[in-house]
């Protein structure tokens, strides 16, 4: 694939990458993008302490690049969620349901040692474009 047949998405909206990686990419209709985690983009630290908080600022985050992509929430088609304790996906799944009320993505969750930052919740998703 030529670098002219994607496109990087960047936006001040939401935390900027933690490393060598792009926040979103735009290819063939789609945008996949990279796993956020509940960090203000204003402050640059996560705030929120309970998964909850956590989920919410994480979904923020992840739809304030779709936005900048050209796409939205209601475009999201599979989402993957990361979760440094899976006892807490009920109260992570009510968040979550709130924002993907109608038609969810398809969806995959995981438990993982550790996240960055320290973060209890990190979520990446791919969206068709608008």
């Amino acid at each position: 694939m030529s670098t002219s047949s994607r496109q990087v998405v960047s936006t001040t909206k939401a935390p900027a990458a933690l490393g060598p990686y792009s926040q979103a990419i735009i290819a063939n209709g789609l945008v996949f993008v990279s796993g956020q985690i509940p960090i203000n983009p204003a402050s640059g630290e996560i705030e929120a302490q309970d998964i909850s908080g956590q989920t919410e600022q994480a979904l923020k985050n992840l739809e304030a690049i779709l936005v900048e992509s050209g796409s939205s929430i209601g475009n999201v088609v599979k989402t993957t969620c990361f979760l440094d304790d899976i006892n807490e996906w009920p109260a992570m799944n009510e968040v979550y349901a709130k924002v993907f009320h109608t038609a969810p993505p398809a969806r995959s969750a995981f438990e993982v040692a550790k996240l960055p930052k320290g973060a209890k919740v990190e979520i990446e998703a791919i969206a068709k474009l608008n």
